[in-house]
C-alpha cells in the first residue's frame, strides 16, 4: 500500500485527579479507532496521549490523602495507563506533565514569551473555581456559579503573569474564517466565535502564587506556571519541540498536528488559547480540533458526587473489551451526547454483536464444515443474487472511508454492519440447506459459501480498527488474511480451497438482562432508604375559571428534546430543539438554573404546542415546556410517567 504521509494525532491529556470513568475512557477508544484506521489506510501515524498532573486541585487531594502530590499522581497515572491498555489503545507516546523534559521546555517557553513581551506581570482579582482552575468575572457567572461546572466560586486576589490574548485575536478570527475545517463540529466553531472571540478576548492569567504544585517560573520562583500553558504545550514538548530552536526530527516531521481530539468542555482552551500560544511561538496551527460530545449515564453527565459512574474495567469484566469498544463508538452521535446504561449495553450486544455478526460467522463456518468438511471453494456457479452482495461488499470501503474522513465514526461502523446484515440476508435468499439436498446444486452451494466467507473477510478487515481482537478472531476462524485497503474494492481475495476451523468459537454470547442486573446489584448494592416523610402540599393563588372551550384551544403533546444549548445573552434561559411527531420546534425556557443543556437532551417532555411564537433574549420561542414549581420557586419538568412516542397527544 502506498505511503500517504504522516498523521499526528493527540487526545486531551487526562487530568490525574482520579480514576477515569467510561465517559473519560470513550475519548481514548475513539482516538485509537481513528489511529488504527489511518494506519490501515497507509498513513504513518503518531498517536500521543498522557496525563495532566499539576494544579491546586491535585495539591488539595494529595493533602487530604496524606501523601505528596507526586505520589498521588503516580497512583492515578498507573490507573489511567492500566485502563488505556485494557481498552487496547495503540498509542505511540504517553506524556506526563511531571516529565522532566516537559517541565524544562515549559519554563523555556514561558521565558521566551516573556522576553517577547507577550507575557507581563500584574495582579489578578476575581472569582476562582478550584475544580476548573479558572478565574471568572461576576458577569461571566451563571446564577452566581462557575459557568463551566456549576460549582461555587470564591473571591481571590494574587500577583500573576498574564498573556496578551488580544494581540493575536484578529489573526485567530481570520484563521478560523479561512479554515472551515479547523474547528469541528461546526456548532463548536460558532460557539467559540460568538461567545468568546467576537465579543473580545481578555488577557489570560498564566501563573499562580497561591499553591506550589506546578512548574516553577524559573526567573520568578514564587510563581508556578498556570495549568493551561503547562498542559497545552504537551502536544509539542513530548515530540521534541525546543524553544531555543533545537527541535528534534520527530517534531519537525510531525508538527503541525493533524488532529487534536478533545471533549467539548475544553474546546475553548484548544481553539483559542492554544492557537494563540502557537502564534506567539511562530509555530503553525494544528490542522483540526474536534470537540466530541459526552457519553452520559442515563440521568446526566457522570460524576462521583451523583453516584452514577461506570468504569471501563467493570464493563469489560461483564462483556469483554471489544463489546465495550463497539458500544461507546457506535452509540455516540457525531454532535450530540450519547447515553450508556447496562440495559442499552445488553440490547446492543444481543442484537448487533451476538446476532448480526456472531451468528453470521458461526453459521457460515458450521455450514462449510457440515457440507464440505470445512473446505471453502469458489466453484464459479454465479447467479444474479450474488451481484448485489458483491456490490454492497466492495462499495462499503468507500462509504466507510467517507464517514471516517469526516470523523463520523459511529456512521462508519453502521456501514460495516450493513454489510454483515446483507450477508445474513444473502443466506436467506440462497437457502444453502436446500442446495445441500441435491448433488447437482452442490457447486452452487460451494459458490454461495465462498461469497459469504469473502464478504465476512472484507467486513472483518474494515472492522479491525474498531474491534481489533474480534477481527483477528474472525480471520483465524476463516483461515483468512486481512485484505489491503487499496484492494478492498474488488471481490475474490479469499483463497479458494482454504479450510476453515473445525470448531467455530462463539464471538459474543447472548446476555440475559435479568442476570446482568442481578450481578450489578451484587457489585453495587443499593443503600436502604429511610421511609419518606409525607410531603406537605402547597397552596397557590387561584386563577379565574375557564370554560372547556377555552381548554380545547390549547394543544398539549409529548416532545423529545434532541438538542439544547444555553442562550448566550441570558443567565436563565435554555434553547431546546424539541421533536414533536415529524416536526421540530425551538422552545426557550427559563430553567437554566435547574438543568444543564446536557441533561436536557433525550428527555421526553410535555409541551404546549400552539402558544403564539415570541422572542426571549432575542431568540425565537415556538412553544412552552410544562414545569412544576414548589414554594421556593424550584422548577421540575413534567415528563410522561410511561414511555410515550414523540407527538403523542396530552388530553
Amino acid at each position: 500500500m502506498a505511503d500517504k504521509g504522516k498523521f499526528y494525532m493527540t487526545t486531551a491529556i487526562a487530568y490525574a485527579s482520579g480514576k477515569p470513568h467510561i465517559g473519560n475512557t470513550y475519548e481514548i477508544v475513539l482516538a485509537d479507532a481513528i489511529a488504527r484506521y489511518k494506519r490501515q489506510e497507509g498513513y504513518d501515524v503518531y498517536f500521543q496521549t498522557g496525563t495532566d498532573e499539576h494544579g491546586q486541585k491535585i495539591e488539595l487531594k494529595a493533602e487530604e490523602a496524606g501523601i505528596s502530590p507526586k505520589e498521588y499522581v503516580d497512583n492515578v497515572v498507573s490507573e489511567v495507563k492500566k485502563i488505556w491498555d485494557l481498552m487496547n489503545a495503540s498509542y505511540d507516546n504517553f506524556i506526563r506533565t511531571t516529565d522532566e523534559d516537559h517541565e524544562k521546555q515549559v519554563q523555556k517557553i514561558f521565558k521566551k514569551l516573556y522576553d517577547k513581551g507577550d507575557i507581563y506581570k500584574g495582579s489578578y482579582e476575581g472569582l476562582y473555581c478550584t475544580p476548573c482552575e479558572s478565574f471568572w468575572t461576576e458577569s461571566q457567572l451563571v446564577d452566581g456559579k462557575c459557568p463551566d461546572c456549576g460549582r461555587e466560586v470564591k473571591p481571590a486576589k494574587e500577583e500573576a503573569y498574564f498573556f496578551r490574548m488580544s494581540k493575536y485575536a484578529d489573526r485567530l478570527i481570520e484563521h478560523i474564517n479561512t479554515h472551515p475545517e479547523f474547528i469541528q463540529p461546526v456548532s463548536r466553531k460558532n460557539e467559540m466565535m460568538n461567545n468568546f472571540l467576537l465579543p473580545g478576548l481578555q488577557d489570560l492569567c498564566v501563573s499562580r502564587t497561591s499553591f506550589k504544585w506546578g512548574i516553577p517560573v524559573d526567573f520568578d520562583p514564587k510563581h508556578v506556571v498556570y495549568v493551561w500553558l503547562d498542559a497545552l504545550t504537551n502536544y509539542i514538548t513530548k515530540i521534541g519541540y525546543d524553544a531555543d530552536g533545537n527541535s528534534t526530527d520527530l517534531f519537525n516531521k510531525n508538527w503541525p498536528a493533524d488532529l487534536h481530539l478533545i471533549g467539548k468542555d475544553i474546546i475553548r482552551f484548544h481553539t483559542i488559547y492554544w492557537p494563540i500560544f502557537l502564534m506567539a511561538l511562530d509555530l503553525p496551527l494544528p490542522k483540526q480540533v474536534f470537540g466530541h460530545p459526552w457519553l452520559l449515564q442515563g440521568d446526566g453527565k457522570m460524576s462521583k458526587s451523583k453516584g452514577n459512574v461506570l468504569y471501563a474495567d467493570e464493563l469489560v469484566d461483564f462483556f469483554g473489551v471489544d463489546a465495550v469498544r463497539y458500544f461507546v463508538l457506535h452509540e455516540m452521535p457525531f454532535e450530540n451526547d450519547g447515553v450508556i446504561s447496562w440495559e442499552l449495553l445488553v440490547e446492543r450486544i444481543n442484537s448487533d454483536l451476538a446476532n448480526t455478526l456472531g451468528n453470521l460467522v458461526n453459521r457460515t463456518i458450521s455450514m462449510s464444515n457440515k457440507y464440505f468438511g470445512g473446505v471453502v471453494t469458489d466453484a464459479g456457479v454465479a447467479e444474479a443474487v450474488d451481484d448485489d452482495l458483491k456490490k454492497v461488499a466492495t462499495e462499503t470501503v468507500g462509504k466507510v472511508e467517507k464517514k471516517m474522513a469526516d470523523l463520523r465514526v459511529a456512521d462508519a461502523i453502521t456501514e460495516i454492519f450493513n454489510l454483515f446484515k446483507r450477508c445474513n440476508k444473502y443466506i436467506d435468499e440462497t437457502t444453502p440447506w436446500i442446495l445441500a439436498k441435491d448433488e447437482s446444486t452442490k457447486p452452487r452451494l460451494e459458490t454461495v459459501l465462498y461469497n459469504l466467507v469473502e464478504g465476512i473477510t472484507i467486513g472483518a478487515t474494515l472492522l479491525k480498527s474498531f474491534m481489533p481482537d474480534t477481527a483477528e478472531k474472525i480471520f483465524a476462524q476463516l483461515n483468512a488474511k486481512e485484505i489491503p485497503f487499496d484492494e478492498l474494492s474488488t471481490f475474490g481475495h479469499y483463497v479458494s480451497g482454504t479450510k476453515v476451523t473445525d470448531a467455530p468459537e462463539i464471538l459474543f454470547a447472548r446476555q440475559d438482562l435479568e442476570e446482568v442486573m442481578k450481578k450489578v446489584e451484587e457489585l453495587h448494592p443499593k443503600k436502604t432508604e429511610e421511609p419518606k416523610k409525607e410531603e406537605e402540599g402547597i397552596d397557590i393563588e387561584a386563577k379565574p375559571e375557564i370554560t372547556f372551550e377555552d381548554f380545547e384551544k390549547m394543544q398539549f403533546q409529548v416532545g423529545e428534546i434532541i438538542a439544547c444549548e444555553a442562550v448566550a445573552k441570558s443567565k436563565k434561559l435554555l434553547c431546546s430543539q424539541v421533536k414533536i411527531g415529524s416536526s421540530v420546534k425551538q422552545i426557550v425556557s427559563g430553567i437554566r438554573k435547574y438543568y444543564t443543556p446536557e441533561e436536557m437532551v433525550g428527555k421526553k417532555v410535555m409541551v404546549l404546542v400552539n402558544l403564539k411564537p415570541a422572542k426571549l433574549a432575542g431568540v425565537l420561542s415556538e412553544g412552552m415546556l410544562l414545569c412544576a414549581e414548589d414554594a421556593e420557586g424550584n422548577l421540575a419538568l413534567l415528563t410522561p410517567e410511561k414511555q410515550m412516542p414523540s407527538g403523542a397527544e396530552i388530553a
